[in-house]
């Protein structure tokens, strides 16, 4: 009898803590590697957060808490969501997980019966669709184009639904390309939407807050309000907040729904750190001012990113909305030799080159559901960013 369960060989690893993984151990080897993998902001948490969870340690507020977050946290987040996005929910439709992915397991877990299908972008996140596999959901994969924007069309959508479909999952900014859903884009998917009642909506605002050049976020119950019922709201603390290790995120939605995926959690993690609550209040409560100054950084380093990649030879590289991430097309550098003679055939060919002859560590496109590309996060020091586009300049003028 084998050990492990079937389910396993359907999944891999997560790609990017892989390829982080690997240029930690190449630096600690000596190696010299910049790693443009990491998808967390290299600013430290603010000072404010990080008080608020020490003095909940010195109060002594390190007991169990309830599956379903601390209450002072479901409230902060309630306001939250009505002075950012008007979105009115009450704290009995809101569900505190272990960050993101946990939370995105037991909406999963909760609702998807074998078979049943979930329609993702690509390019998308990488734990999408191995988290619908565990939850034993079909993966409906709609690849964008850059031409595009990297968004899903109304066409497109329309024609991915089937009466399988449960969920579409839509991520806005988005974690690999930086695309970011308009006020309109989101009405127009809305309106194919409500011809199907059956399908329920999971969008992914965790970057909400980090965007440029004036971009507008908006979430889709709040431009549809018609798919309020039907809408699960995901965000939480990892990436405007710099909370990474924190491993706080938080859903909104019916309150049926919250009501399983806290039971799943009762019987899974219970909840997350409590400490990490009580700095989550603080951060959804106190000062906001970082952000913008963050923001600062960020788009800057993004100009600079996208320009110096558009001056290499065979990439080209769009300009995205928001978080902290570029897309680049490798099309043309694909049947080019390396000065090894190795001929690139596919994007983690050119991954692997770009590791191996000049130290940089970026992450192939086919982890995110969308070849010829590659993803660098530029959320790292900007001298360092400026030496790894001059590398990668440097390895493109190198292919034969």
């Amino acid at each position: 009898m084998a050990l492990l369960a079937e389910r396993l060989s359907s999944i891999k690893p997560s790609p990017t803590i892989a390829i982080n993984t690997l240029s930690q151990e190449l630096k600690a080897q000596g190696r010299d590697v910049i790693g443009l993998a990491a998808g967390e902001p290299d600013f430290d948490t603010p000072q404010n957060i990080k008080d608020a969870a020490a003095r909940a340690m010195a109060e002594g507020k390190t007991k169990y808490v309830a599956p379903a977050g601390i209450p002072e946290l479901r409230e902060a987040i309630c306001d939250k969501l009505k002075a950012d996005n008007n979105l009115d929910y009450t704290p009995a439709q809101v569900h505190v997980g272990c960050g993101g992915k946990q939370t995105i397991y037991n909406a999963l877990f909760a609702t998807l019966d074998k078979g049943d299908e979930v329609i993702v972008a690509a390019p998308y996140w990488v734990s999408y669709t191995d988290i619908t596999l565990l939850c034993g959901g079909v993966p409906v994969v709609v690849n964008t184009t850059q031409k595009t924007g990297f968004k899903i069309t109304p066409e497109a959508l329309e024609a991915a639904i089937t009466p399988k479909t449960k969920w579409l999952m839509m991520n806005s900014p988005c974690n690999p390309s930086g695309a970011a859903y308009t006020a309109d884009e989101l009405k127009a998917l809305g309106e194919v939407l409500l011809r199907h009642p059956h399908v329920w909506i999971m969008p992914d605002d965790m970057y909400e807050k980090i965007v440029y050049d004036d971009f507008a976020f908006t979430t889709i119950a709040e431009v549809a309000p018609e798919l309020y019922d039907r809408t699960l709201t995901l965000n939480g603390m990892s990436k405007a907040y710099c909370m990474t290790g924190w491993r706080v995120g938080y859903a909104a939605g019916p309150a049926e729904l919250i009501k399983a995926m806290n039971m799943i959690a009762s019987q899974s993690t219970t909840s997350t750190s409590t400490i990490s609550q009580w700095a989550a209040v603080e951060a959804l409560r106190g000062p906001q001012a970082f952000i913008a100054a963050h923001n600062k950084v960020f788009k800057e380093r993004r100009d600079l990113v996208v320009s110096m990649l558009n001056q290499a030879n065979g990439i080209d590289c769009a300009t995205p909305e928001g978080a902290f991430y570029v897309y680049p097309s490798a099309a043309g550098m694909l049947g080019k030799k390396t000065p090894d003679g190795q001929v690139l055939n596919t994007d983690e060919d050119v991954a692997k080159y770009l590791l191996g002859s000049e130290g940089v560590a970026v992450v192939h496109g086919e982890a995110f559901g969308l070849s010829p590309h590659f993803r660098i996060s530029y959320a790292t020091a900007t001298d360092l960013l400026d030496e790894a586009c001059t590398r990668i300049q440097r390895a493109c003028s190198a292919l034969g």
